[in-house]
């Protein structure tokens, strides 16, 4: 096998980075040192040190919703003072922190937990329970985590169907508390412990809130004691660190969520001091933005050779999409690049699913490899089959980048499919925090270089509101006309479903 003149001995050592101990190597970007020099360059012309220094001062860098973007505040357990507009946040979040310790000591007897949230409510603290769950000899509280998000009743019953109602507690996360599938779940589980003999007292003991409308909360029926506070600084896709991820510490303990904080806030340290040059988030940002503009890639894959993390391309596709899928700037013009779409699965499960389009493919996908040192399982087996499991990663990066020339055009591989591969100790919180943070600065970072507002998403609400009259047109179930709010597509299927 051939060797790209890049891959020379020089280059592949100064394509090695190191922070908080996860490795980024990006010796298979196929980026030489004169390109890396001009896309520093341009980061430096786009006044990403500025944005980030601002990003972590509280400045409103929000501008569309005049709003800091200080999720960083809520891992900052160095506890020094975070100031926004004139007074520190720090002294409310520790308090946070006390009050969810407080009540990990308290549950006892807790059979299971009833998680209602979705989208950023959801994805984070999913993604941490089932990941952490893999760490070998991890303590869990023995309760079954129940995460319920989607309106549809399948979930719904399913989890009812498992769940003990008398020793059960539902926590209800909403930053507005109107989220729609939200209330309705939420109305759903209180009807089933009122079907189950639950007392007004039971009941009132069992609900737990996180939001920032707490007057809302209260109205529904939760005790003021039991709403935990989500501040509106915070987008939904970056709360996890927030009472949000409430479940983790329920679940492992208030030192493992501890643990998951300071991971993150490492990396944040990190991203925050880190030469450009040196700095992993903003390295990552470079090399796809160089993709999109050398090969003008549409989608790039997250593929973590690591069971565990599942879950974790699934938290991706909301962070990357949801913060940076925009078609206009941060003053409403234009944009040459955006958000690629983002897909991945847990290797080498994927390999045998979509590998054949990001080797063989018309259009280049460039790839984040994620590998963890040790293995997920203390197993005899375990040993031997990480071993597979590591060789299969490095194996498909280097078919990758060569590519395979052969006479049978169906024996092909082009080669030059750029990818990064992120190497972990070992997964554990810590880590877990850092991985996380890592990819939330990145999209930071891109959202500075392609002059985007990475921390709202207008584009959310569009069809919410489309879909209120077209509920009620399913509810009159009478024949129904297009009419200014209803087009004569959905007019027709609409009536298709009322047949």
């Amino acid at each position: 096998m051939s060797s790209s003149p890049l891959q020379n001995s020089e280059n592949i050592a100064a394509s090695t980075h190191t922070a908080v101990d996860v490795v980024l190597d990006t010796a298979y970007q196929n980026i030489s040192a004169a390109q890396w020099d001009k896309l520093f360059s341009f980061a430096r012309k786009s006044k990403l040190e500025g944005f980030i220094a601002d990003m972590f001062a509280g400045k409103h860098i929000n501008l569309s919703e005049d709003r800091p973007a200080l999720h960083s505040a809520l891992r900052n357990l160095s506890k020094l003072p975070v100031m926004l507009d004139g007074q520190d946040v720090m002294p409310a979040i520790t308090d946070v922190w006390r009050r969810i310790e407080a009540l990990c000591n308290k549950w006892v007897g807790v059979t299971d937990v009833i998680h209602i949230g979705i989208g950023g409510s959801d994805f984070g603290p999913r993604l941490a329970i089932e990941a952490l769950a893999h760490v070998p000899g991890i303590e869990s509280r023995g309760m079954r985590m129940h995460f319920l998000a989607n309106i549809d009743t399948a979930e719904l019953a399913r989890i009812l169907d498992r769940a003990q109602p008398n020793s059960t507690r539902i926590i209800i996360v909403s930053k507005s508390f109107t989220t729609l599938e939200t209330t309705m779940n939420a109305k759903a589980v209180v009807n089933w412990l009122k079907d189950n003999d639950c007392t007004k007292g039971q009941i009132a003991n069992s609900l737990f809130a996180v939001t920032a409308n707490i007057p809302t909360a209260k109205a529904f029926g939760i005790e003021e004691d039991n709403i935990f506070p989500f501040w509106d600084w915070v987008g939904g896709r970056y709360s996890v660190w927030s009472a949000v991820g409430l479940p983790i510490a329920l679940q492992y303990g208030f030192k493992t969520f501890e643990q998951f904080l300071a991971g993150a806030h490492a990396m944040d340290l990190h991203f925050k001091n880190a030469p450009l040059e040196q700095n992993l988030p903003v390295i990552m940002a470079l090399a796809l933005l160089h993709q999109q503009e050398t090969l003008g890639i549409k989608a790039y894959a997250a593929i973590p050779y690591a069971d565990a993390l599942d879950w974790f391309p699934k938290w991706l596709q909301q962070l990357d999409m949801e913060s940076n899928g925009k078609s206009v700037d941060r003053q409403g013009k234009p944009v040459k690049h955006s958000s690629p779409v983002v897909f991945g699965s847990a290797g080498s499960n994927a390999q045998h699913s979509y590998f054949q389009l990001l080797h063989q493919g018309s259009d280049v996908v460039p790839i984040d490899f994620i590998a963890v040192r040790k293995p997920m399982s203390d197993r005899p087996e375990a040993i031997a089959h990480h071993r597979i499991l590591l060789s299969n990663c490095l194996a498909q990066a280097q078919a990758l980048a060569h590519g395979k020339k052969a006479d049978n055009p169906n024996d092909v591989y082009p080669g030059n499919r750029p990818s990064n591969l992120l190497l972990l100790p070992e997964l554990n919180a810590f880590y877990l925090g850092a991985l996380l943070a890592l990819y939330e600065n990145r999209a930071a970072s891109l959202g500075a270089l392609w002059n985007i507002n990475s921390f709202d998403q207008p584009g959310v609400e569009f069809g919410k509101v489309l879909a209120k009259p077209i509920e009620k047109a399913l509810l009159d179930a009478s024949h129904l006309e297009a009419n200014n709010n209803i087009d004569a597509v959905t007019a027709a299927r609409i009536n298709l479903l009322n047949t």
